[in-house]
């Protein structure tokens, strides 16, 4: 990409999308398509087609999906299978139509077997059983790297993916049910600091293990493996069988009990730390192998204490509108 290279990003306003731009304008680019849900509507064929034949975007980072944790994946099965292969199947489709140079799909950890062997390397794919809480999630996501998989067998294309590890930052959902761990774990300590409580209730057992990626970590990722030359990409990520992914992570985990304290810590909450065993814990762990990531010369540079404490200073900032 050329710094005036016209790029779509697609869900350029949630947590990942808004970090890709972060990364983007701070790396000097300048010709960036960031339309507004109202302005373009990703499950209508039709608009998507129009935007694309309208704007001609030379690189895409496919960004917009229906995101969530246990909570809202239990609840809503039939929005995140649905919403997230109609987003993917459109922009993908008209990509391919558009003659896009190059597209960046955003995968997620969850597309692994719930009982892969750790660490997650990009051959465990389809080895195994998903983990049920978000089983329709996840096999949205695998649909999407299959579908990238096979335009470029069939059509030569360069559609190359990414699977980030659980995010957190800047942009986040805190949601008290529908966020994703940490993001909820912040504003369940903070509002018990605030409200003085006695304790702070984490769902689960607190034993699942979980490896966490700082959102711009991600996006500067997401940004190399974009720039890679044409020779890595067609050795490294379009060599088929080679899968056409490449694992975003720290390579690092930790259980949602030092999560949690950790989380405890940097807000400065005094009371105690109980778990309720009733609630479900997900996936027992989700360590991925990032040796393929370090190998093409990328690693991450954010510590999670570091990153908990930026995400916890930018709720800070952004609580009024946060919390009402």
């Amino acid at each position: 990409m050329n710094i005036d290279s016209k790029i779509f990003i697609a869900g350029s306003h949630g947590l990942v999308g808004s970090a890709l731009v972060r990364q983007l304008q701070t790396s000097g680019y300048n010709n960036l398509l960031l339309p507004e849900i109202d302005d373009l509507d990703l499950t209508n064929q039709q608009a998507v087609a129009d935007f694309f034949s309208k704007e001609k975007p030379e690189f895409v980072l496919l960004a917009a999906a229906k995101v969530g944790g246990i909570h809202a994946n239990n609840t809503y099965p039939a929005e995140f299978i649905y919403i997230n292969l109609i987003i993917q199947n459109n922009v993908i489709h008209q990509a391919y139509q558009h003659g896009v140079k190059r597209l960046l799909f955003l995968g997620s950890s969850c597309i692994y077997p719930k009982l892969a062997p750790q660490p997650l390397k990009e051959e465990h794919l389809l080895t195994g059983l998903l983990e049920p809480t978000n089983e329709p999630y996840a096999l949205a996501k695998i649909a999407g790297i299959k579908l990238c998989e096979s335009y470029n067998r069939q059509y030569g294309t360069q559609f190359i993916a990414v699977m980030p590890t659980n995010l957190y930052g800047p942009g986040d959902n805190f949601h008290p049910e529908n966020s994703h761990v940490l993001p909820a774990l912040i504003r369940r300590f903070h509002e018990a600091k605030i409200n003085g409580s006695p304790e702070v209730v984490v769902w689960g057992s607190g034993t699942p293990r979980r490896e966490l990626l700082y959102v711009d970590d991600m996006a500067a990722g997401c940004l190399y493996i974009m720039q890679l030359s044409e020779e890595q990409i067609r050795h490294e990520l379009l060599s088929y069988p080679k899968p056409c992914f490449v694992n975003l992570g720290t390579g690092e985990d930790v259980t949602i009990r030092e999560l949690a304290e950790t989380v405890k810590t940097v807000i400065g909450f005094k009371g105690a730390l109980e778990f309720d065993a009733t609630k479900p814990d997900g996936t027992p762990r989700k360590l991925q192998d990032i040796s393929r990531a370090h190998s093409l010369g990328w690693k991450h540079s954010t510590s999670l204490q570091d990153g908990i404490s930026k995400t916890y200073q930018w709720f800070l900032n952004n609580v009024d509108r946060l919390l009402t």
